[in-house]
């Protein structure tokens, strides 16, 4: 089994985020493994790099512009198939799999050229250690890449808010206008 979730859906800056983390029952996971809203950012950084030592895991990203060209659902598709080719290509049997995404929706199944296994569950990332795995390396992963971000477009405060639509996120977009990494389809008028 390999277990999905996404970070950075509701954002309206930066990228789609999805790993995927295959559940392995010979060697035990970390402890302290939850979903990642549920751990603090010391924690979350402090877990990714044990959970990329217990299974393989990887990250894959949809960028502004497909989110604005596609939409959201189809950028989640395309984000999680970058991921599970990364995997297979570590030598996972990906088509072997179940892949286990968190929630109600199977966005991941449109995208594939053939078919693969995949189920949808409600609160998968807190119910599953390989999807609570997944959402603590792409929290880890899309975090790092906003904060990096924030010093090439200053103003925004992505280091503290990671691309969401926070009052100084805003404000910031008020005063500067929109950047590359922002999803102009998302931008709405605040009043």
């Amino acid at each position: 089994m390999i277990g999905c979730d996404e970070v950075g859906r509701g954002a309206i800056a930066g990228p789609v985020a999805v790993g995927v983390s295959v559940f392995r029952t010979d060697v035990p996971a970390p402890d302290g493994v939850r979903d990642s809203k549920l751990l603090s950012a010391k924690r979350r950084a402090l877990l990714a790099p044990l959970i990329s030592e217990w299974t393989p895991s990887a990250v894959g990203y949809a960028d502004p512009e497909e989110i604005d060209r596609g939409g959201i659902v189809a950028a989640l598709g395309a984000a999680a198939k970058r991921a599970l080719a990364e995997l297979h290509t570590r030598g996972v049997a990906v088509a072997q799999a179940t892949i286990l995404l968190d929630g109600s929706a199977d966005w991941l199944s449109p995208v594939l050229s053939s078919p693969l296994d995949v189920r949808a569950r409600v609160k998968a990332d807190r119910d599953c250690i390989s999807v609570a795995a997944a959402s603590v390396v792409a929290k880890v992963a899309r975090d790092e890449l906003m904060t990096a971000a924030a010093l090439r477009h200053p103003g925004y405060l992505w280091e503290s808010n990671k691309g969401y639509g926070s009052g100084a996120h805003y404000a910031g977009l008020a005063e500067k206008g929109p950047s590359p990494l922002h999803r102009l389809t998302w931008l709405h008028e605040r009043g």
